[in-house]
């Protein structure tokens, strides 16, 4: 229904007639949907590419589009710096994927130069040149800097803090949507992206940012999952805390914390990686959106040219670190059995989450088909796997390597309206 809606998307978010939809709200119309036929999906399926537009509705009453006028004076653009005085980015992620030590032109951040074109036949391409997402006025409560687990690492205690927004202009339970910042598996910045972060939570559900261990740490990927289900549990035994549902929970992550999404949500039902508190609660999760992730690190650089590659695949470097731990002198290049257990698609199971997956045609700093063969695993596997292609845009935010532009891709309606109709679809 998404792909073929995808015109209807464009014309609804142009007009700035829309409004923004509740999760029940939404639930009503899907029931319908189900109920009344083709020509009535239809409708709903027009209905649904208004959900995600703030810029014409009335977000704390569920306005209809003839309130557009009276709205409109109650949305603005988003906030981009978090209410604490950090330094939360607009949009994407508040680095790349540093992942090599030489041959990068941002600070040692391999950027490739061609990027080969790849198949985009099973999935959507969409041209994210519309308008910006715009934030209501009404109320989020936030809270930050709350410890959610601390692990110890090579005998180093680490205190993991989150920041959590919880919409109070809907009352009851909401869904609950854990965010994981990308940082190219060397930072973690729970601050970041603040903006989108905040649009999400306008549309209804508890938004909840996280900080996880990276190299910097002497971590591997396996310790930043365990962070993630850590962070899942915590958040599921205070579910009554944060007005959270806990039955309904998706990951949403970018770069590194895209890759992390992915594998989570592959991993539900298996315990190896559920390591720490609140044991006696799920990890698992019922959505997940990945934005231009990693997959599969021996192909990271597979679309690039030769010198792109060559930096990615430096022996010892970030992303060999991730997997082998620290100290390695390996390179992610050779696909080890080390390498293809850090890979989602092997992880992927009966109990898999739905997934949507986004990639930037431009990006050169992970290779577009990393998460194309993520999502043609998926459906290979049975599992409900959907793919946007953003065409020209790059890896969300660069702003560090001097380009301020390529974030706004990925904070457009359009966008971040395919993002919203997911989680109103798999998270009841």
């Amino acid at each position: 229904m998404l792909e073929n809606g995808g015109m209807a998307h464009r014309k609804a978010r142009d007009t700035g007639q829309a409004r923004q939809a509740r999760p029940g709200s939404w639930r009503d119309a899907w029931k319908g949907t189900r109920k009344g036929g083709a020509a009535i999906a239809a409708t709903v399926a027009v209905w649904l590419s208004l959900a995600a537009c703030s810029s014409g509705g009335d977000s704390s009453s569920g306005g209809s589009a003839s309130d557009a006028s009276s709205a409109s004076a109650r949305t603005a653009a988003c906030p981009t710096t978090a209410a604490g005085g950090g330094t939360g980015t607009s949009s994407g992620t508040p680095t790349g994927m540093p992942s090599g030590a030489t041959g990068g032109n941002a600070g040692n951040i391999p950027v490739a130069k061609t990027i080969k074109k790849s198949d985009t036949s099973t999935s959507t391409v969409i041209d994210p040149t519309g308008a910006q997402i715009k934030c209501a006025t009404s109320g989020i409560t936030t809270t930050n800097d709350i410890t959610y687990s601390s692990p110890t690492t090579n005998g180093k205690k680490s205190d993991l803090k989150l920041d959590i927004q919880v919409p109070t202009s809907t009352s009851g339970k909401k869904p609950l949507v854990v965010y994981m910042t990308g940082g190219g598996f060397s930072m973690a910045d729970r601050t970041a992206n603040l903006s989108q972060r905040t649009y999400v939570a306008d549309q209804g559900y508890v938004v909840a940012s996280i900080q996880y261990r990276t190299v910097t740490n002497g971590a591997t990927y396996k310790d930043a999952v365990a962070d993630v289900k850590s962070a899942i549990r915590y958040l599921r035994a205070n579910a009554d805390k944060y007005d959270i549902d806990p039955d309904n929970v998706a990951v949403w992550g970018q770069s590194a914390g895209g890759y992390l999404a992915a594998m989570t949500g592959v991993t539900n039902g298996d315990k190896s990686f559920d390591i720490g508190d609140n044991l006696d609660r799920s990890s698992e999760v019922q959505g997940v959106v990945d934005e231009f992730g990693p997959a599969d690190l021996s192909t990271l650089a597979a679309d690039y040219d030769t010198a792109a590659q060559k930096a990615n695949y430096t022996a010892g470097n970030t992303a060999a670190q991730w997997v082998y731990g620290p100290g390695t002198k390996k390179s992610i290049e050779d696909r080890t059995s080390q390498i293809a257990a850090a890979d989602p698609s092997t992880h992927i199971n009966s109990r898999t989450a739905p997934f949507v997956l986004f990639h930037g045609s431009a990006d050169n700093l992970v290779s577009p088909s990393q998460t194309l063969n993520l999502h043609t695993a998926l459906r290979a596997k049975g599992i409900d796997s959907t793919r946007y292609v953003l065409t020209g845009a790059g890896h969300g935010d660069l702003s560090f390597t001097g380009d301020t532009s390529a974030a706004q891709p990925w904070s457009t309606q359009e966008t971040m309206g395919h993002i919203v109709d997911f989680l109103h679809e798999h998270l009841s």
